[in-house]
């Protein structure tokens, strides 16, 4: 089950951009909770506060119980509007989670066996294709993450969502395939020339152009010495 932070609000009296502009200025974040049976209501939450949740990467995906005046309404930030300029956020949607409804989220993708995977142990690399993966999700029963076993899996294996046990009442948003969420992948090898070959090649590549050249020169010598005199001497010219 997800962790649930409590986060306080008041109610805004005013609305509009001015009354907005003024809450910011005073430190607070305009909101608005909507969704089930209820009206909207526009609330106002300490923007230091909010900050720190928003900073954790993963608001979008975070329970909170919201306490409106003393009344706690538990919702899920659905949408946050940032500033163009400090890209802090200065209005944030919260969406009101009903009792036995489902709501769809991105849930985390863990993994485990990893050090027992043939693949792995050959060398092979995680390839990791989803890190998240789109869920539907009793709003009573959101799950903090989905965990597949890779000890299975060999280079060129695959881990498919139908590998991963869902707690019940999960079910992936994507029904008409069974997608991959993980590979093991072959390693990457890169094999450089050492210098000592590169030095054997171009010995061999000059020593070719040489011999030719000494037996281009024995042949030289050897039709010099046929045109001399069987006796070895040259005669003498008178």
């Amino acid at each position: 089950m997800r962790e649930t932070l409590d986060l306080k609000a008041e109610p805004r009296g005013k609305l509009g951009k001015g009354a907005a502009y003024r809450a910011r200025t005073a430190g607070s974040i305009p909101c608005i909770v909507y969704g089930g049976s209820a009206d909207p209501v526009p609330v106002q939450v300490d923007g230091r506060t909010l900050g720190r949740m928003y900073g954790t990467g993963a608001f979008l995906q975070t329970l909170v119980m919201l306490d409106i005046g003393g009344q706690k309404t538990r919702v899920i930030p659905r949408a946050v509007q940032l500033d163009p300029v400090t890209d802090r956020p200065v209005h944030v949607d919260f969406l009101r989670l009903t009792p036995g409804g489902k709501i769809s989220l991105d849930i985390p993708v863990h993994f485990r066996g990893l050090e027992s995977s043939p693949g792995i142990k050959r060398g092979g690399v995680l390839n990791v294709v989803r890190h998240e993966v789109a869920m539907l999700c009793p709003v009573d029963s959101i799950p903090e993450y989905i965990e597949g076993d890779l000890s299975a899996l060999d280079i060129g294996d695959s881990l498919h969502i139908s590998a991963f046990k869902l707690p019940e009442g999960v079910r992936p948003m994507i029904r008409e395939r069974d997608f991959t969420v993980a590979t093991i992948a072959p390693p990457t090898t890169y094999t450089e020339e050492t210098p000592q070959a590169a030095a054997a090649v171009e010995g061999a590549e000059a020593a070719a152009p040489a011999e030719g050249g000494e037996a281009a020169a024995g042949g030289a010598a050897g039709a010099g010495a046929a045109k001399a005199p069987a006796g070895g001497k040259a005669p003498e010219k008178k």
